[in-house]
């Protein structure tokens, strides 16, 4: 078996370092270089098409840098097995579809998909971590159930469950609340919080400014395929940034409730007295 790379002190465990990304011969980031705080909840934030789910793409090893380097705990990504990738980073894809006709609890388990092989196959451990994952994500009531029989809210849950029951540290969520009514939003994310702070690495692309800074531990702002600004939610959020980015004027305040960065649009005067 050889040896892991070995990640240099400091460094965090999944970064970009100077790459060109994109589709096909369509470049949408050139020399890109983001980090990821180990243990934080990154909430990537941008206009439509700016670049935001090719970011999570490129960290996920969906989309390969035709410059650059996507580091996964010290070394480029692209060197480890496809399995091995699965093992330390979990993705909750934008428009994730379940087979026809499979239970909840069976598609939690193909999250131990990295760890099957021709000679080791399912153990105790495996069904320890599928029911430790659906417990985490409040769908174990739901385990019997056919997916396609549960509303949006539930179906989310019942895909993080299965990005849990790989055992990863790491995970990526691209736009996770879309098409979520308010309520399964909130739930959510404060589900992805619960996550966050038992050690987990979350890094999330959502629409909603003022969610992703509620909820996020930390924001990288994109225009145009770059990171225009990247921090805590209190450093970032202004009205100059969310004008810059969004080209909406705006009231910052805190949100009345935690504190954090609230943005409120100012909107066309309507005349109203």
């Amino acid at each position: 078996m050889s040896a892991l790379p070995v990640q240099e002190s400091g460094a965090a465990r999944l970064h970009i370092d100077s790459a060109t990304i994109g589709y096909d011969k369509r470049v949408i980031s050139e020399s890109l270089s983001v980090s990821i705080p180990d243990k934080s909840f990154t909430v990537i934030v941008g206009p439509n098409a700016c670049g935001k789910s090719t970011l999570l793409r490129g960290l996920s090893r969906l989309i390969e840098p035709s410059t650059g380097q996507v580091i996964l705990d010290g070394a480029d990504i692209q060197s480890y097995k496809t399995k091995e990738v699965a093992r330390r980073v979990g993705l909750l894809p934008q428009t994730a579809i379940a087979p026809d006709g499979i239970t909840v609890a069976d598609l939690v388990a193909r999250g131990r998909y990295p760890y099957q092989g021709f000679i080791r196959q399912w153990t105790e451990d495996d069904e320890q971590a599928v029911r430790r994952a659906m417990d985490a994500a409040a769908v174990t009531d739901l385990s019997g159930r056919l997916v396609d029989e549960l509303s949006g809210g539930q179906r989310q849950r019942v895909w993080v469950a299965m990005a849990l029951a790989q055992h990863t540290d790491i995970l990526l969520l691209d736009e996770p609340t879309t098409f979520l009514d308010i309520t399964h939003q909130i739930e959510l994310l404060e589900l992805f919080t619960d996550l966050n702070g038992t050690g987990h690495t979350m890094v999330a692309v959502l629409h909603d400014l003022n969610h992703a800074a509620r909820f996020g531990t930390y924001l990288i702002a994109m225009k145009d395929g770059a990171v225009v600004a990247e921090g805590a939610p209190s450093q970032i959020v202004t009205a100059e940034l969310v004008e810059d980015v969004f080209g909406l004027r705006c009231l910052v305040m805190p949100d009345p409730v935690v504190g954090t960065p609230h943005v409120v649009p100012l909107g066309r005067d309507r005349g109203r007295s």
